[in-house]
């Protein structure tokens, strides 16, 4: 474990002090320890372009010196380091994590008076962390731990973990750094203010649950206000003896020549500020957008006249107790996936433009022909397609059937997947089927972004959250949401071990039922159910009729995870004409939608071209 030498040492052991003092109201010369503003706002400004701008440590390492002596200058008790986003997920891999920490320290060290201090700063990872995104949180600890033992190297006095919004993330961070320092830590989380977050006390929970892991001040910072902060010192400070650290914005942002900007007066954010003192802020500071004038606005303010901080009575209103919200029924669906009939569920294309009367009359000969939901893709293969919750709801609404609307994480990042699945449950679209999604590198865009914030599991666990009546931030979406979630599943992927374990964690993040990849063989079919049957949970078995030689060659060879058995692809080759290769293709599809009607709990028909014609031809035999 990381120790400091007997002079830090005792400067770390003063830090605590304070802290200790400060909660106590013993805090002497000042109510509060003042820190500094934006590191990232005052190196851009003295022209350094490169990012993250935490490089600079190593490439205009004057700058950053020169922008921390000004912190001081100002008035700062303490300066945060360079650092915030100095982790192996956001640094280019040309550059040493040690190297960039350690040199952050080291400037800010030089730059600090005697009895002043300086603060590790470490962001979060830049990407979800599991269970809801990509990241292991063995790999977020190692990078954390990486940065920590690099800035205590460096000669920093304590750290500050800021601006982290999953509070799961935040601990495994803090418990990154104690494996290898004994340095106080300050653990700060970024809050929205919302009235209904704040009646549901979400600020006091967190504020417990971080007090619980042994550090030395817990708060919020960045995304609000010094206004709109206020409510949340309120509360974190009536949930904890701990000292509370309040690092708001200057304000709102505003977009400026392609630059995010802030345009607010230091002397009103120091007054503003201020206040956060008098409600029991005792760690203060500015975030984004804040530079050397306001901390010297807000020191002048604080060594003007004494401040009347509130003692620690409780000064909001009683929170709301935590009454069940309502919870939305279950989807026809999902009642039907827990009852006895093998359900039929049918994919249709979605054409390109606006022209879907084709797809609205082929969806009204299934309904009439009993089919239980009809498939939407979204934009499978990364072909642009209307969105998928526009012709979900357009087909429930005119058509009467219930629609299972695929939803792909590859161009949503967390705020679009959280904010369109809202809509569409607003618009009666209940039925999901999560999936990753095809990169767009190989559709019609080749050029396009491709976002996947978080892969089907995550969007799963997304769902279920919605379920549960939270976002992901913990925020109430003020119902128990009634998604049914399906997820996908191949039973001859080219890693069958890797499928079934992210099978299996899909479930675990609440997966319902499975719909598959086409198959075309009967064993592959009991795969299938196997696989379900192991987890306990219901699976539609996913069959394709093939039409012609032709589309028998492509599936096979051209299609990753499909199979097409020797033996029907002889078939099909010799079939005397196209005519007769589909009837072989459809008498196959419903031998195999026979046999899923013995062992699986559906299935899930796929037509070329969407046919609901062909798709008809086979229902019939499962009728």
């Amino acid at each position: 474990m990381a120790r400091k030498g007997s002079g830090v040492a005792g400067k770390s052991y003063t830090l605590r002090v304070k802290f200790a003092d400060a909660t106590a109201g013993r805090a002497g010369d000042f109510p509060a320890l003042l820190g500094d503003g934006a590191n990232g706002t005052c190196i851009v400004e003295r022209g350094f372009t490169r990012t993250p701008c935490d490089l600079a440590n190593l490439l205009a390492p004057e700058t950053v010196r020169a922008v921390h002596a000004e912190y001081f200058a100002a008035g700062a008790h303490f300066v945060e380091t360079n650092t915030y986003q100095a982790n192996r997920f956001r640094l280019p891999p040309d550059f040493s994590i040690a190297e960039v920490n350690r040199a952050g320290a080291l400037l800010a060290r030089e730059a600090a008076p005697s009895d002043r201090w300086v603060l590790g700063a470490i962001g979060p990872a830049g990407k979800p962390m599991e269970p809801f995104g990509h990241l292991p949180q063995a790999d977020v600890f190692a990078s954390v731990a990486e940065q920590a033992r690099a800035l205590a190297e460096g000669g920093v006095d304590g750290f500050i973990l800021e601006t982290f919004v999953d509070l799961k993330e935040l601990e495994v961070s803090v418990r990154a750094v104690q494996s290898v320092s004994d340095l106080p830590i300050l653990a700060s989380k970024a809050f929205i203010e919302d009235g209904e977050m704040l009646a549901e006390g979400l600020p006091h929970r967190c504020a417990q649950e971080m007090a619980s892991w042994g550090i030395a001040a817990v708060g919020a910072n960045c995304i609000v206000g010094p206004q709109r902060m206020l409510d949340l010192v309120r509360q974190l400070a009536e949930a904890t003896d701990l000292p509370i650290i309040a690092i708001p914005t200057p304000g709102l942002p505003q977009l400026v020549k392609g630059q995010v900007t802030y345009d607010t007066n230091p002397e009103y954010f120091a007054r503003a500020v201020l206040r956060l003192v008098e409600e029991g802020a005792r760690v203060i500071g500015g975030c984004c957008g804040t530079t050397p004038a306001h901390v010297r606005a807000l020191r002048t303010l604080l060594d003007a006249s004494p401040i009347k901080v509130r003692k620690s009575a409780r000064q909001t209103a009683e929170l709301k107790d935590r009454a069940p919200v309502p919870v939305m029924p279950p989807s026809p669906f999902r009642e039907k996936l827990a009852g006895d009939k093998f359900l039929t569920a049918v994919e249709m294309d979605v054409p390109r433009g606006l022209s879907i009367e084709k797809l609205l009359k082929g969806a009204q000969k299934l309904k009439e022909a009993g089919t239980d939901v009809v498939n939407i893709s979204d934009g499978a293969r990364a072909r642009l397609r209307m969105n998928p919750t526009a012709v979900a709801t357009i087909l429930q609404n005119q058509v009467g059937i219930e629609v299972v609307m695929h939803f792909a994480c590859r161009d949503r990042n967390l705020l679009a997947i959280q904010s369109d699945l809202l809509g569409a449950h607003a618009l009666g679209v209940r039925n999901i089927l999560a999936v990753t999604g095809d990169p767009a590198n190989i559709g019609d865009y080749p050029s396009a972004t491709s976002v996947f914030d978080i892969d089907s599991i995550g969007l799963c666990r997304v769902l279920a959250r919605f379920n549960e009546g939270i976002d992901l931030a913990g925020y109430s979406v003020g119902v128990q949401c009634g998604f049914t979630i399906t997820c996908a599943y191949n039973p001859l992927a080219a890693d069958i071990d890797e499928e079934n374990d992210r099978l299996r964690r899909k479930v675990e993040a609440g997966a319902m039922a499975i719909y598959t990849q086409p198959v075309f063989d009967v064993a592959h079919v009991d795969l299938c159910a196997q696989a379900a049957d192991r987890l306990g949970v219901p699976v539609l078995v996913g069959v394709l009729p093939l039409r012609s030689a032709r589309h028998a060659e492509f599936m096979h060879n051209e299609v990753p995870g499909i199979v097409i058995p020797a033996d029907l692809r002889s078939r099909i080759a010799n079939a005397a004409s196209d005519e007769e290769a589909l009837e072989i293709g459809i008498a196959e599809a419903q031998r195999l939608a026979v046999h899923a009607q013995s062992v699986a709990r559906g299935l899930y028909l796929m037509p070329p071209f969407g046919s609901a014609q062909m798709a008809l031809r086979v229902l019939e035999a499962v009728s």
